[in-house]
């Protein structure tokens, strides 16, 4: 009975290696200026006016707001 399987190669052919690595390389240059103009577009906004912000589109994120119902402070009175 014939064996139809393929074997592979015990160590990879130093070719592969060779065509792969320029590929990498531009991966790696690829995410880091992504990363630069990330980081360059947060520094941007976290520049501007709330008012500047508004103009552009860009969401406003507020600070967070306490909100005290009218007849809390006689509740809370009341507890005491």
């Amino acid at each position: 009975m014939a064996h139809t399987g393929t074997r592979a190669s015990r160590y990879p052919r130093k070719g592969r290696l060779l065509r792969a690595l320029p590929a990498s390389i531009a991966v790696t240059i690829a995410a880091f200026r992504n990363w630069r103009r990330t980081a360059a577009r947060r520094r941007a906004i976290a520049g501007l006016t709330v008012d500047q912000l508004r103009d552009i589109g860009h969401p406003v994120v507020d600070a967070p707001t306490l909100e005290i119902k009218a007849g809390l402070i006689t509740n809370l009175m009341s507890m005491r």
